[in-house]
């Protein structure tokens, strides 16, 4: 257990916050849905960050360049899920500007678009 004064702070495991202490135990976004191949970006005209959370002004720092939600996620060390969440409450503060990923013409379940992964992830 923590003394007075004391981090909580495992070494190996970085911070013990839980991810759903970062949301606010919320487990949906702000009507966004968004892809982790969502790309968003702050654009020029942004309004100022009124959010006192640090992850939120990493995310504003990162996205000064497009990145996608994964991208976004990877940085921050932080499950794709709660980025999501955060992420989609600067799209609502309207921080942030997101395009969602160009739709493919493959049909999802398109045997030889399968067939590709299978081998792509046996050659590895």
């Amino acid at each position: 257990m923590a003394r007075p004064g004391e981090h909580w702070f495992d070494e190996a495991a970085g911070p013990l916050v839980r991810p759903y202490a970062r949301t606010g135990g919320r487990t949906m976004g702000a009507g966004h849905d968004l892809d982790m191949l969502t790309v968003v970006l702050v654009p020029n005209a942004a309004p100022p960050l009124r959010r006192v959370e640090p992850e939120y002004a990493e995310i504003v720092r990162l996205c000064r360049l497009p990145l996608a939600v994964a991208e976004v996620s990877a940085a921050l060390r932080l499950p794709l899920a709660v980025t999501k969440i955060l992420v989609g409450d600067l799209i609502s503060d309207g921080i942030l500007n997101f395009r969602g990923p160009a739709n493919s013409e493959a049909v999802p379940d398109d045997l030889n678009i399968l067939r590709a992964v299978l081998d792509g992830i046996r050659k590895i």
